[in-house]
């Protein structure tokens, strides 16, 4: 774990980021004095880099190590030219420590936003203690409804949140991606779906299922079960027996991992058209440790290097930021790329908006009257859906080859219902034949 403020190493080179600074209102290219007081604005970062949800965190470094650059000799907020200190944690996938990470850096270092990324084991609990502790928090990458909702708040009735906000898909927004790129195939339209018994899980059961129902495809669930279950059989034979073509999981990667193969093991693999995954789908480590099991898998991606959109704090359009980060790291972009970097430009923005940077109340107002391009697209707290929320699109990717690519499989984009600015590359592919 690290904070410091001006790593020496990697990244954009100083010149290139110099030459871009006139393009960047956000930024400052001053080399004079800090603000009179001296404080520096200190943002705490909170992700899961190891345990079972790592492969969301695997970005992170590269990502602030990028954004620790492009603020190493300040930014221009309220006028002033203000140090940006960035504090991050790794939770470890633990939902305990997220919110005892989220309360260090509270009581311990003082910190005045707390940006939180991917799933409700890591966004729930760190959002809870900010709000508890009256500071504010930005959070990404889990749907809306298990942030809004799963906290407590009610249908109808007013936002209990005063600091803490979420941007990004949707249970809607799912819906509309899956129900397009499904229909891309013929199938006899009966999904097997294995929800757990999570926040997330809890959600798209009791919102997602019904609009695809509406939608004319017939849904077969078989229950919640446990994350690191480790017998899926009667999972299997209740699909199996329904003669279900379409799976659609929204399990842990680990979980997903042995449903799977354990489906090949026992037939169910073979009468399936499209499998649909969230969590799993989204990142290559995943879909490569499946072996030959991983091609064709479908998923949908709330980022992606095709969008048309670049960031405030570093000037990278999306496929600027892809390019970099294979450079740099000589592994596959990864959509987390995106969403993590979207976090600091929503962050920067509601700091030089607040008027009052080191005030949480004012950070926290900011924050709920934001509407800003970011990489990921536009953030708008001021539209809703609900209050303290900010949706944004996911689309129907597959993993496919692709020639000339570099690797053995690539993200392609295959529907964009929920944002038509992004560019379809491909069709989906029947997962046998």
């Amino acid at each position: 774990m690290t904070h410091s403020k001006r790593p020496r190493s990697g990244g954009v080179s100083r010149r290139a980021f110099t030459a871009g600074l006139a393009s960047l209102p956000l930024l400052t290219a001053a080399r004079g004095l800090m603000a009179a007081d001296g404080a520096p604005i200190r943002i705490g970062f909170i992700s899961p880099r190891s345990g079972p949800l790592a492969a969301f965190g695997e970005a992170d470094p590269f990502i602030l190590d990028l954004v620790r650059k492009a603020v190493a000799d300040g930014v221009s907020i309220g006028g002033e030219t203000r140090e940006i200190e960035i504090l991050d944690r790794d939770t470890q996938s633990d939902p305990a420590r997220a919110a005892q990470l989220a309360s260090d850096l509270i009581n311990g270092e003082g910190v005045q936003i707390i940006l939180a990324s991917c799933t409700p084991e890591t966004i729930n609990p760190v959002a809870d203690a900010c709000e508890a502790a009256g500071v504010p928090c930005v959070s990404t990458v889990m749907p809306w409804q298990a942030f809004y909702f799963g906290r407590g708040a009610k249908p109808g009735e007013p936002s209990p949140f005063k600091y803490s906000y979420h941007f990004g898909f949707g249970v809607d927004e799912f819906a509309q991606a899956y129900i397009s790129q499904w229909n891309a195939l013929d199938t006899n339209k009966k999904v097997g779906v294995l929800y757990p018994n999570d926040a997330d899980g809890n959600a798209v059961r009791a919102m997602l299922a019904p609009q695809l129902q509406a939608a004319g495809f017939e849904v077969f669930d078989p229950g919640a079960f446990e994350s690191f279950t480790s017998d899926y059989t009667t999972q299997i034979r209740y699909f199996r027996e329904n003669g279900v073509e379409i799976i659609n999981s929204f399990a842990l990667p680990p979980d997903f991992a042995t449903f799977w193969r354990q489906s090949a093991q026992q037939g169910l693999s073979r009468q399936v058209k499209i499998v649909q995954v969230a969590k799993t789908g989204l990142f290559q480590s995943d879909i490569e440790a499946m072996g030959s099991l991983g091609p064709k898998l479908a998923s949908a991606v709330y980022w992606h290097r095709d969008m048309p959109y670049s960031s405030p704090t570093t000037g990278h359009s999306a496929e600027a930021l892809a390019a970099a980060y294979e450079a740099e790291t000589g592994r596959q972009w990864m959509l987390q790329l995106g969403a993590s970097l979207a976090l600091f430009d929503v962050a920067l923005v509601a700091l030089d908006q607040s008027g009052a940077p080191m005030e949480r109340d004012a950070i926290a107002t900011a924050i709920s009257q934001l509407n800003v391009e970011t990489v990921n697209g536009k953030v708008d707290f001021t539209s809703g859906p609900v209050p303290n929320v900010a949706h944004g699109p996911i689309l129907g990717s597959q993993w496919q080859p692709v020639e000339g690519s570099g690797f053995p499989l690539s993200q392609v984009l295959t529907e964009n219902a929920t944002d038509p600015n992004v560019p379809v590359a491909g069709t989906l592919m029947p997962y046998n034949g």
